[in-house]
């Protein structure tokens, strides 16, 4: 059997006296879509950035390709391909002098007029970086990312700040490279993404993996309870409501509850007899399979965005 394509083995790395990463291990096979999931400051774009060659690990032991990312040279960079959290290019820069550009720095390279057809920028090939969309200049990124034919692509939440419709575009571009077996790590804080495209997930909090596993399998480990989302007609406590029949937890967000309950017909006919006892009605009510927000909450007592 190969050896992974990315190997990360005990990663330390502090910024004065901050400990970034504290001991951060997983490995990425050939052909699949990892994802590192966590809230914003859980140490995912340093694990990235030294897995880019960007930045110096403090200790550990990383491999991409074989390589050694703490000593880049000219091999390791025709190897990899990366969408950074944000791109910055000359304003006066045209999309397709960009593209051009960036495939003259590799000995393996694609024809920049087919990536800009693939990612919908040929009729912007000659438009300025500064006048595209937030969108455009994201495909243009990944374009760009893919022009050496990489190996291993780094993707470090490449869809954050856009809006749903273009978030929706970049999804369905990464699946089609998922469908053509392109080795991928990325980041995001986007639980819908994680279980949309990734075929393993290793979830990150305060510099640590907690878990990690395929989506299916984190959250087979939700400890067997069930997702339970309500809104009603007047506010109730979390405490109230995590007094029901069968509740393991309840919290509440923007006027939505979600409980988690391990006996789902009793928490409902507890639920219902209580708000009839308060004087209380449901609005609306959903019954779902635990998420990976739910497997973060149960692990660390916090949702992913708090």
């Amino acid at each position: 059997m190969s050896a992974p394509i990315i190997e990360v083995h005990n990663l330390t790395k502090h910024y004065g006296d901050v400990q970034a990463l504290r001991g951060v291990s997983f490995e990425v096979e050939e052909g699949e879509v990892f994802g590192l999931l966590g809230p914003n400051g859980a140490g995912k774009t340093s694990t990235v950035e030294i897995l880019e060659g960007l930045r110096a690990a403090d200790g550990g032991i990383v491999s991409v390709c074989g390589l050694d990312p703490q000593t880049p040279g000219p091999a390791f960079k025709q190897e990899i391909g990366a969408v950074l959290q944000s791109t910055a290019l000359p304003d006066k820069l045209r999309v397709a002098e960009a593209v051009s550009m960036f495939a003259s720095f590799y000995k393996r390279r694609r024809d920049p007029a087919t990536l800009l057809k693939r990612f919908g920028l040929e009729e912007k090939r000659n438009t300025f970086y500064s006048h595209l969309s937030g969108g455009q200049k994201q495909r243009l990124a990944l374009a760009m990312s893919l022009v050496n034919e990489p190996r291993v692509l780094f993707l470090d939440e490449p869809t954050a700040g856009l809006d749903p419709q273009v978030r929706r575009e970049i999804y369905t571009i990464i699946e089609e490279l998922k469908k053509e077996r392109k080795t991928i790590l990325l980041t995001t804080h986007y639980i819908e993404e994680a279980e949309k495209l990734c075929d393993r997930v290793a979830i990150v909090d305060q510099g640590r993996v907690i878990a990690q596993g395929t989506p299916r399998e984190l959250k087979q480990r939700s400890a067997g309870t069930t997702r339970i989302e309500l809104r009603l007609a007047r506010p109730e406590t979390d405490a109230a409501l995590k007094q029901l029949d069968g509740v393991a937890d309840c919290h509440a967000s923007d006027g939505v509850y979600v409980v988690h309950s391990t006996r789902v017909p009793q928490t409902i006919v507890s639920l219902v007899k209580y708000l009839e006892a308060h004087g209380n009605e449901l609005s609306s009510l959903d019954i779902a399979a635990p998420s990976l927000e739910d497997v973060f909450l149960e692990l660390t007592g916090r949702r992913l965005r708090d």
